[in-house]
């Protein structure tokens, strides 16, 4: 789904994700329009602006990464007593456990990504909440 946010000054495009669109939709089934709207804006925002920082911090990791296993290949075969297959096994390894890292990584930001939306949602509820009268 596809959301206009117009105000007299600019047009802005938000992609809503299904998930989004339907959460909203369950949620919000007595709101008008321009609210359900708006919300679905703010979460995608709030989604898009988690996934761009841990996107950041995974081009970072990966580049640390590369430097590091480019730095340890040179270094051993700079050195021309280690043998042969002590150098491919060293360097197995040591993308063995790169690898490792970055699945773990990508499992962080995902849950990272999970606890963003869990927590848009917990704020539009507590924000939604009846309040008792004064």
């Amino acid at each position: 789904m596809t959301y206009n946010a117009n105000n007299e000054e600019n047009l802005v495009v938000v992609q809503v994700s299904p998930q989004t669109d339907e959460m909203v939709e369950t949620e919000m089934a007595g709101e008008t329009d321009e609210v359900k709207s708006e919300t679905k804006a703010l979460i995608e925002a709030i989604k898009r602006r988690a996934q761009a920082e841990a996107e950041s911090a995974g081009t970072l990791t990966r580049e640390t990464y590369v430097n590091a296993v480019r730095q340890a290949r040179e270094a051993l075969e700079g050195n021309k007593l280690i043998e042969r297959d002590r150098i491919e096994n060293a360097f197995t390894l040591l993308q063995q456990e790169a690898e490792k890292n970055w699945h773990l990584l990508l499992k962080e930001v995902a849950e990272l990504g999970d606890r963003f939306q869990d927590a848009a949602k917990a704020a539009w509820d507590a924000f939604n909440a009846p309040r008792p009268q004064r």
